[in-house]
């Protein structure tokens, strides 16, 4: 089963937004969640289990669910309120610093609000990472393009296959690659055992 990125998603009721990050184990490497980020002036974007996949192709998934039901996922991302000293305050603090916190302004006779320093945190299971459009694929020897998608086997969400686009020793070429020569996966990076002249071997056909 194709997991890409960056690829229209349908629910069972219409389009449901596109694909923007892969979620998985770096030490089991299954695939438990994908992101979705719907359409519109004012998006939102949810954490999907991947049991909610009732297809997929490399150019589409779709769902098992309903757009009402996407919409009850877990949001993908939070807003955390940084302090002055970078930490984050929490949630249950984010009332209070929005009323306590004012700047003067040059002229003013009264200080006014002012927001505070606020930043987006991915909501992930513990100890796993997300993949995101553009993630980096490197060789042994140096970059050698980007991940397109993962293939996983549809019993156990692991991943068989990578599938690799945009080397810079081919174009626009696809190129799949076996687990097993994938060394390890960290944030928005896959390291393979490859160098480059053994990457440039491999087959550009989907694996299936």
């Amino acid at each position: 089963m194709d997991i890409p990125i960056e690829v229209e998603v349908l629910c069972t009721d219409g389009p449901g937004g596109h694909s923007s990050a892969i979620v998985l184990n770096p030490v089991t490497k299954a695939v438990t969640h994908f992101a979705v980020r719907t359409k519109g002036f004012l998006s939102d974007e949810y954490l999907v289990p991947v049991e909610l996949i009732a297809e997929s192709t490399p150019a589409r998934i779709s769902l098992s669910c309903s757009r009402a039901e996407l919409a009850q996922c877990q949001p993908f991302e939070k807003t955390v309120l940084v302090g002055v000293d970078g930490a984050d305050l929490g949630a249950d603090n984010m009332d209070y610093a929005l009323a306590s916190t004012y700047v003067t302004m040059p002229g003013a006779e009264y200080p006014g609000p002012m927001m505070p320093p606020t930043l987006q945190e991915e909501q992930l299971p513990d100890g796993e990472l997300s993949l995101h459009p553009g993630a980096s694929v490197e060789a042994t020897d140096g970059h050698v393009g980007h991940v397109q998608e993962f293939v996983i086997d549809p019993q156990n969400n692991r991943v068989t296959h990578l599938v690799l686009r945009e080397g810079h020793l081919w174009g626009k070429k696809d190129v799949t690659i076996p687990l097993d020569q994938i060394e390890r996966i960290e944030a928005d990076v896959v390291y393979l055992k490859l160098d480059k002249a053994a990457v440039e071997h491999l087959p550009s056909v989907r694996a299936r």
